[in-house]
């Protein structure tokens, strides 16, 4: 029975989430796992350009994978001919690639998975399976929504994240360079974790969020650096009408505006290091994970904080 009384807990407002209709996670890696596992693919081809986690569940899973290569516009340079038991994974790069989605959805149907962890707005293809992370977009300490018509006949374990709300409760109260060491140290525990349904936790958390407020306000903020940065930026990913941007990717030749943003505590992330340890330099690749910095454009922020940054830049 459900306690009735007692002491309080987190005041959350009780509204729905964006993926209603979709699987409820743990993580995104582990989406990808439950995709691979439930159509027992044995390899699967994945951009050069994606974070080393998503080789965690082919590893664990033995499942054999081949790089593939992407343009400026972050579009696949060839595409292979799938064999039988193969799948090819493409990554929405930072919510701007939904059309290359559904071109690449006419060209391999049921066998492409689309990693919309950097475009959790993008609407899911019917038929096609694509999975999300909820902590790249909202403050959560995990979470991810996947869609796919292939169940896996396996009952899971529903998570628990209280252990790893540490960072999001720190930067209220002490600042964000208070929490950062607990940010990673949390960001590690999701690491070789087994494929569980989201935490209740997690799911109130994000049954409160205010998506269209959030839609919106980055929609705004992406307008307002590009207007002021399209010139000095290398590469052009254009805001369609659905997009909803995760960032603001800034490909720049300025060796020292990474760390002249951060001095100026503008904290920007690289995507991704261990890119450089799969390419060689004069790559593509190589050159956007040293040169492209993503600028935040988040729902925390507004006119004010965009100006600021263009100022730095500037």
């Amino acid at each position: 029975m459900t306690p009735i009384g007692g002491y309080f807990e987190l005041e959350l407002r009780k509204g729905v989430h964006q993926h209603k209709d979709a699987l409820r996670l743990n993580t995104a890696r582990n989406s990808f796992e439950y995709v691979l596992r439930a159509r027992q693919y044995t390899k699967v081809y994945i951009p050069y350009y994606t974070c080393e986690v998503m080789l965690e569940p082919m590893n664990k899973l033995g499942v054999d994978y081949t790089f593939y290569a992407v343009n400026e516009a972050l579009e696949p340079v060839e595409l292979p001919v799938l064999e039988e038991g193969e799948a090819f994974l493409y990554t929405n790069y930072f919510g701007l690639k939904q059309d290359c989605v559904k071109r690449l959805a006419e060209a391999y149907r049921n066998r492409l998975i689309v990693d919309n962890a950097q475009a959790f707005y993008a609407e899911p293809l019917q038929g096609i399976d694509t999975f999300y992370s909820a902590r790249k977009f909202f403050g959560v300490p995990d979470g991810a929504y996947l869609y796919t018509s292939q169940v896996l006949e396996q009952d899971l374990e529903q998570d628990l994240s209280f252990e790893r709300m540490s960072h999001l409760l720190k930067r209220i109260d002490s600042g964000a360079e208070a929490g950062y060491l607990d940010f990673r140290n949390n960001d590690d525990a999701l690491c070789d974790q087994e494929i569980k349904c989201m935490s209740r936790l997690t799911d109130a958390l994000l049954a409160g969020v205010d998506y269209i407020g959030a839609k919106q306000r980055r929609r705004d903020n992406f307008a307002l650096l590009d207007e002021q940065l399209k010139d000095s930026n290398r590469i052009r990913l254009a805001l369609d009408d659905e997009a909803v941007p995760m960032v603001y990717p800034y490909w720049t030749e300025d060796a020292s505006l990474r760390q002249k943003l951060i001095a100026n505590k503008v904290f920007v992330a690289t995507y991704w290091p261990n890119v450089k340890e799969w390419t060689k330099n004069g790559m593509l690749e190589y050159e956007l994970a040293e040169k492209l910095i993503p600028i935040p454009v988040d729902q925390r922020y507004g006119m004010q904080e965009m100006n600021r940054i263009i100022d730095i830049i500037k």
